[in-house]
């Protein structure tokens, strides 16, 4: 998820009550909370789409989520007892715990990779012991729903505080409406995946969350010819909608899996991506993509340019008149899908 989302997470567990355990509770699991990503940093030494093969990784990973509290949790109380001697720390703060400023650090490292786990982007939660990629595919990565909801408990929350109220019933509130919100969209992403399973010319599906609208998802079919389909922006049954195709090129025939030895934004790229296809361009360009980010206000982002060359078998197939197998675009929604269709 995006760093403002992070944020409002631990300020809210601090709003709900945690923030009177120890002195400098909020930078705690504010900053707690944000901690794995201390991997966007690799932008200063990666070019490209190298960094998709990097991030949500080893930062991310249990080894990680132990010592990187530990630091924060020692740099806070190491400012604390600076600001001490310089005569500088605020008479309103509370005395400052260590041990419950490492716990709560530690809540809000924890709280990153849960977080990141439900969007389809894909995280690497047993770094380094393992390079498997885990997807939620509950929310897409940025919520602005998520944003209003917790944006709003939280500010009032504080104007409660402010007041002399009950300051910890709305955020706690907020935690609730939250989570309630994160298990319908998870319930809605599986009952989607599901449609794929009832039709043998389809393999599992996807549901990828889609900007803004909660609602719908994108469902994305591997075909059984090596290409990936698509139901764009599916919420629910209905007879116009049709199947789209992704890719020009029939990906087992370009030699990719050699490109990304000597290559490493596509080396990088295939190994994050999940649904990698090519699209040709109409001045013959190669583009290699992934179907979970087709939308245009995304999709140059996550994106390859390929040489020609690596796709040549595939054309020679196809001037020699034997191009591999495909379907007929745009495909309409499969009747006993349609039927099915929660």
């Amino acid at each position: 998820m995006d760093n403002l989302t992070h944020s409002l997470v631990g300020a809210l567990l601090g709003q709900a009550g945690l923030k009177k355990k120890t002195g400098l509770a909020m930078p705690a699991l504010i900053i707690g909370a944000n901690l794995p990503d201390v991997d966007a940093a690799c932008f200063f030494w990666l070019d490209g789409v190298e960094h998709l093969g990097f991030r949500r990784g080893i930062t991310h990973g249990p080894p990680a989520l132990v010592l990187l509290p530990l630091i924060l949790a020692g740099l806070l109380w190491g400012f604390d007892r600076w600001q001490a001697r310089r005569g500088r720390r605020p008479a309103a703060r509370r005395p400052v715990n260590f041990k419950w400023l490492y716990l709560l650090s530690l809540v809000g490292c924890l709280t990153h990779p849960a977080f990141d786990w439900l969007n389809s982007y894909g995280i690497r939660l047993l770094e380094p012991f393992s390079h498997r990629w885990f997807y939620g595919d509950t929310l897409f990565i940025i919520d602005v729903w998520l944003w209003a909801l917790m944006g709003f408990t939280l500010w009032f929350s504080l104007r409660r505080e402010k007041r002399g109220g009950n300051w910890m019933r709305p955020a706690q509130l907020g935690i609730v409406i939250a989570l309630a919100y994160i298990g319908g969209n998870w319930a809605a992403s599986r009952s989607m995946s599901e449609l794929g399973n009832l039709n043998v010319a389809y393999g599992k599906p996807i549901a990828s969350p889609v900007p803004f609208a909660f609602w719908q998802r994108d469902i994305i079919f591997p075909d059984p010819n090596g290409r990936y389909e698509i139901l764009p922006r599916f919420s629910g049954p209905s007879a116009s909608q049709k199947v789209e195709r992704l890719g020009d090129v029939y990906l087992p025939s370009c030699q990719l899996a050699e490109l990304a030895k000597t290559d490493s934004q596509v080396g990088a790229f295939l190994f994050w991506s999940r649904t990698p296809f090519i699209e040709q361009g109409s001045d013959g360009s190669l583009t290699l993509r992934d179907a979970r980010f087709t939308d245009p206000r995304a999709a140059g982002r996550f994106s390859v340019p390929l040489p020609q060359e690596v796709c040549s078998s595939y054309f020679n197939e196809r001037s020699g008149g034997s191009a591999p197998p495909t379907r007929d675009p745009p495909l309409p929604v499969p009747d006993d899908i349609a039927a099915r269709q929660p």
